[in-house]
């Protein structure tokens, strides 16, 4: 591997001489290395990425929003004048013909980042504080980016949270039932029919321009975010392959759906899923520190209907993978995509059940910082 690795890295412009490359974090999507250099007895260290060209058909479109993203960061924080830039937001590494990925001979795409020292994520919150930081961080972005210039970004994924065509893929699967699933999931499908007619929601309101398309990230679990090794604070948003015209609503909904419940996303054992009233409400006050000058009122209002939304549609998305054969995620055991969707919907309940309270504390919140 370790030749290969060099192959690579070689095409890029590193500091120093390449000492080693090993396996590095969690993604299922990218393979990632963190690479070690040797610069006059001093580390330097890169984080290369294969880019999966299956999901993200168009790598280089992927990379030139990543570039203009981080580069209109960059740039806001310099005019701030703010610390440690080079720790709040990425640093893509040119080749040496000064593109910003290189192409293999065997078509695969390869992108550099240096490595941010000092920082760690966590796939799962353990406190409040954790959390109204991560969500911080998404809202710091989202704030970021609120004066994005024309040309508008790439979508590297098209309709990626369109709702209402999420159903219609649904919907035409399940009038197939090409494995014949149907009847193994009737409680869930019911569930899905019962509640369609909140698919349409947000995309209504973007048609009647009480919200607006934004720059958005589009994967904001919380292992897209860096923390501080000593102070735990959130310092940088990663994982920019998704970063597109959006909707924020989305993303704070994906927020609460992958943050607030503290069980996988496969468990078995449905009494254990259930949404954290506490987490909920650090994921609000952080979001809301960061865009409360920036969102309009109506997206102020709809955050409480966006986390059941966007739990709506990975129901639907798991659900019609089951029905359909599992051709799109990746599966352990048999009725695992089942499982999946089964977590989502007892989820939507139990959003369901507190969504009175939950708008009672988002109202008191945004009435609180005025």
């Amino acid at each position: 591997m370790k030749q290969n690795i060099v192959e690579k890295i070689n095409n890029f412009q590193l500091e120093g001489k390449f000492v080693q490359a090993i396996p590095y974090g969690t993604g299922h999507v990218n393979d990632t290395f963190l690479v070690e250099c040797r610069k006059n007895q001093q580390v330097v260290r890169y984080i290369l990425q294969r880019i999966n060209h299956f999901i993200f058909t168009n790598p280089k479109q992927v990379m030139e929003n990543i570039q203009r993203v981080t580069a209109h960061i960059r740039q806001k924080l310099q005019m701030s004048g703010a610390p440690d830039i080079d720790r709040r937001t990425l640093t893509v590494i040119p080749t040496k013909d000064g593109q910003n990925c290189f192409q293999d001979k065997q078509g695969c795409y390869w992108r550099l980042y240096r490595h941010i020292e000092n920082a760690r994520t966590w796939d799962y919150l353990n406190c409040p504080y954790q959390a109204y930081e991560a969500a911080r961080m998404f809202g710091w972005f989202q704030r970021m980016l609120a004066d994005w210039p024309l040309p508008k970004l790439h979508e590297t994924i098209p309709d990626f949270h369109n709702t209402p065509k999420r159903l219609k893929v649904f919907l035409d699967i399940l009038e197939k039932d090409p494995r014949n699933r149907a009847s193994q999931a009737n409680k869930e499908i019911q569930f899905v029919l019962e509640h369609s007619p909140i698919c349409a929601g947000l995309v209504n309101l973007l048609k009647k321009g009480l919200i607006c398309e934004r720059i958005t990230h589009n994967d904001t679990k919380i292992n897209n975010v860096l923390f501080d090794m000593e102070t735990d604070q959130g310092i940088c948003v990663i994982d920019l392959d998704t970063v597109m015209p959006g909707l924020s609503l989305y993303d704070f909904g994906d927020m609460v759906r992958t943050a607030t419940c503290q069980a996988a996303e496969d468990e078995q054992d449905l009494s254990k899923i259930e949404v954290d009233l506490v987490f909920y409400e650090q994921i609000v006050r952080g979001y809301a520190h960061e865009t409360a000058d920036i969102l309009t009122q109506t997206e102020k209002e709809y955050l409480a209907f966006a986390a059941k939304l966007i739990t709506f549609e990975q129901m639907i998305r798991f659900l019609g993978d089951f029905l359909n054969g599992d051709v799109y995620y990746k599966i352990h055991r048999p009725m695992h995509n089942l499982d999946r969707a089964r977590t989502q919907m007892k989820l939507i309940q139990s959003i369901l059940t507190k969504e009175q309270h939950i708008n009672e504390f988002v109202e008191t919140i945004w009435k609180t910082l005025g």
